[in-house]
């Protein structure tokens, strides 16, 4: 069995790579001429150069596949326009070629996100896939309308469409400044009340997109890969303080409107950097959502999914690997 991961050289591609690998299958990974392989190098895999964006180049690669898992995606841009075409454009040119040359595919797994669902209402109410999505951030509006291409092909193709909650572990480069901070016996949390979210270690996220992909359930269905609780911030950074052996920790609560306050002044500034700004106005606002909650049920169901990486043993992996990289 012959795969092609795209977003491999990423921090969820490069641990679903391993994971295939392990797995007895034969990896095609796309990359680009600017890619950082540091994840890969090593790794007995097929490595291809080639655009998403260019539909025609695709069809050689994806012909002879058997599954694929399309993982690559923007998350950070400086105007919608950037976020479709790599997000929702990448998606179309790929099903396309997939479409025109490749009739013996077993299975498309498109890796979207929470956030193309949006918040939930309440603690009592984590989003489902039967929810109608209500995505609050232009990057999460990316990804419901990457799902929607999706679900147009799910008529011609096989297709299985997975979204992680917030994703944690070795490797991830978003969650290292908080560790960073942490490190130095801090936490800063947003707003008064507590906030409740779902969270998922990498290692068993690309255990459930695996999962989800090779089931004969879940064809033409959407999936939350998610914790079987949910969090508060405030255990999450109480979790994080035992994993860093730190003995005070010292919490900030930043005011709701401070932290959009901060937020448009980031994005502002951010205009004018070669890179889009990673915390603007639209992170602020999905920052102070009370809930970004969603239900393991469904994937439990049809999959028998549960996560099995506690948040202490998750955390501490985490912790100990940034140490060893230096990255904190």
């Amino acid at each position: 069995m012959k795969i092609l991961v795209t977003g491999a050289t990423g921090f969820i591609g490069s641990h679903l790579v391993e994971r295939l690998l392990k797995s007895g299958y034969e990896i095609k990974a796309t990359i680009r001429k600017t890619s950082n392989l540091r994840w890969l190098n090593n790794l007995p895999i097929e490595l291809v150069d080639v655009s998403l964006q260019d539909k025609n180049s695709l069809e050689s690669v994806v012909k002879d596949v058997d599954y694929i898992y399309h993982v690559a995606g923007l998350v950070a841009a400086k105007s919608y326009k950037e976020f479709v075409q790599a997000n929702c454009e990448t998606t179309r040119n790929l099903l396309e070629a997939t479409y025109n040359v490749n009739n013996k595919l077993k299975r498309f797994v498109l890796v979207s996100s929470q956030t193309a669902a949006g918040p939930s209402e309440s603690f009592d109410k984590p989003k489902t896939e039967d929810d109608v999505p209500s995505p609050i951030t232009r990057y999460g509006k990316s990804k419901k309308e990457s799902e929607d291409i999706a679900k147009s092909f799910m008529n011609k193709l096989p297709i299985t469409i997975v979204r992680p909650p917030a994703v944690y572990g070795p490797r991830d480069p978003a969650i290292k400044d908080i560790f960073k901070i942490a490190n130095k016996g801090l936490a800063t949390l947003i707003g008064f009340n507590k906030k409740y979210v779902s969270l998922i270690h990498s290692s068993d996220l690309t255990r459930g997109i695996q999962l989800a992909g090779e089931s004969a359930n879940s064809v033409g269905e959407i999936y939350f890969i998610t914790s079987n609780k949910f969090y508060t911030w405030d255990e999450i950074m109480d979790t994080m303080k035992i994993a860093l052996n730190n003995k005070i920790m010292i919490k900030i609560h930043l005011p709701h409107s401070l932290v959009l306050s901060l937020a448009a002044v980031s994005g502002f500034f951010g205009k004018f950097s070669q890179k889009p700004p990673v915390f603007d106005y639209e992170k602020g606002q999905d920052f102070i959502q009370n809930y970004w909650t969603c239900s393991p049920n469904k994937a439990k169901k049809d999959f028998n999914f549960i996560s099995e990486i506690s948040l202490e043993k998750g955390m501490l992996e985490t912790a100990n690997w940034y140490k060893t990289m230096k990255w904190i």
